[in-house]
């Protein structure tokens, strides 16, 4: 093997892969462009990767998962959807036989698709001008679990909304409102919106009473 680095190169490779799903985040101020994710996500985590931006401590394989899947010859490009004045642009992982296709990486398989992403999904079909779409969930043993969604009209509405109050949010520099979920915890901004995490120091409900032993 040699002296080659090859967890350093494997890394390299690794972050130029991500680097193209990072880079979908419009400038700072610009309100007029929306990414998908953007608003189908936490609004807040999206503000704040905006203007505030810190980065996760750990890559998330589904970025790189997706990232590889969009390179193949099936890989989809991104698409754009003109909401008034806004540009919203959008880009699932694939498109075969006019199916959108989402992959998602899980620990664990869910029972029903997250409303994220079947929101994000049916946006996809939409910008697409596509009529069917599949969420295919991927655990790390390598099981899937998919779900079939036709375009939703009423679930898209919804996308625009949300579209347009992110606009307006981002025009003013007005941090959106909390949008608990199960993602909070793994969320790199969790004590921008909650308590810290962990202060190190155990209190006992007698000191947190105030009271004394007589």
């Amino acid at each position: 093997m040699g002296d080659r680095d090859y967890r350093k190169t494997i890394t390299s490779a690794a972050d130029a892969i991500t680097k193209e799903v990072d880079l979908q985040v419009a400038e700072p101020a610009d309100n007029k462009t929306i990414y998908l994710h953007e608003v189908t996500r936490c609004m807040r985590r999206s503000y704040y990767d905006r203007f505030e931006r810190l980065e996760p401590e750990t890559k998330g394989f589904g970025n790189l998962f997706g990232g590889l899947i969009r390179k193949l010859p099936y890989g989809s490009k991104m698409a754009e959807f003109a909401i008034e004045d806004i540009k919203l642009k959008g880009q699932s992982d694939m498109i075969v036989d006019d199916i959108v296709i989402v992959f998602k990486t899980v620990s664990i398989a869910p029972e029903t698709p997250f409303a994220s992403d079947i929101l994000y999904l049916n946006a996809c079909m939409w910008i697409s001008g596509k009529q069917d779409g599949v969420i295919i969930y991927i655990t790390g043993d390598g099981s899937e679990t998919s779900f079939v969604s036709a375009k939703e009209k009423k679930m898209f509405e919804e996308v625009i909304r949300r579209v347009r109050v992110f606009s307006n949010l981002v025009g003013e520099r007005k941090v959106p409102i909390l949008e608990p979920s199960a993602e909070c915890t793994q969320c790199q901004y969790y004590e921008r919106c909650y308590i810290k995490r962990n202060e190190g120091k155990q209190f006992s409900l007698t000191e947190l009473f105030g009271l004394k032993n007589k």
